[in-house]
């Protein structure tokens, strides 16, 4: 009995054992418990930065610009294009659209795309967007940016020098001064609508209540209270 006894835990030694043990909340992780931890942590933020570990679909083989590629004798991924070919999307052989001017080099006077309603709704879009933050939603070079602009302000964009739409799309194809190029976000169909939007947003600003049509009178006379 009294062997019994000794090997039976006595209410102390539970507790001690408790306390020192796995039973204690605050008692140190065993090697294999960290090690686990460890690990999740690790796939945790790995899963975080890298979508495709759990992905693998996500997985596609791509060749990135500016990247290695030892496939190619120079170990480019950049390849130019086959010679003789250009981007489907491209236009050629209309200077006065892709650059605004016309065969001899003289800068075109008139818009040389088709004036629709869908038109003047794409430049006003990419106007609002894209020009407006420095030269104002009225195009006068009134904004919050222009404000912070002490070296040179936008110009009120209906007084420039040159109002030929053609200059326009050149300044917005080449940039100007400390204007950038926005080339690469407009496309010259873009570039040409907003060209087209601006040579409205100028006619509206000193139009009078008798050129417009006569039911659009009609509505601002009645809005107006007249």
């Amino acid at each position: 009995m009294k062997r019994l006894e000794k090997q039976l835990p006595t209410t102390e030694a539970r507790r001690s054992r408790r306390f020192f043990g796995f039973g204690n909340p605050f008692s140190p992780c065993p090697p294999c418990l960290r090690g686990g931890i460890l690990l999740l942590s690790l796939l945790a933020v790995a899963a975080c930065g890298d979508t495709t570990l759990f992905d693998p679909m996500e997985r596609q083989p791509k060749a990135k610009p500016f990247a290695a590629n030892a496939q190619f004798d120079d170990g480019r991924a950049m390849r130019q294009p086959p010679a003789g070919t250009v981007p489907r999307e491209r236009q050629t052989m209309r200077p006065e659209i892709t650059e605004g001017k016309t065969r001899d080099g003289k800068v075109v006077n008139e818009i040389p795309v088709a004036i629709t309603l869908e038109l003047l709704e794409t430049g006003r879009t990419k106007f609002d967007i894209h020009c407006a933050v420095c030269h104002g939603l009225l195009g006068d070079g009134v904004s919050p940016v222009a404000t912070q602009m002490s070296l040179r302000p936008p110009p009120n964009l209906h007084k420039l020098r040159d109002l030929s739409p053609g200059h326009v799309f050149q300044v917005a194809t080449l940039g100007f001064g400390l204007m950038a190029s926005y080339a690469p976000e407009l496309t010259a169909q873009e570039r040409w609508a907003v060209a087209a939007y601006l040579e409205a947003l100028r006619r509206s600003q000193s139009a009078t209540l008798a050129m417009a049509p006569l039911d659009v009178q009609k509505k601002l006379r009645e809005e107006a209270g007249q």
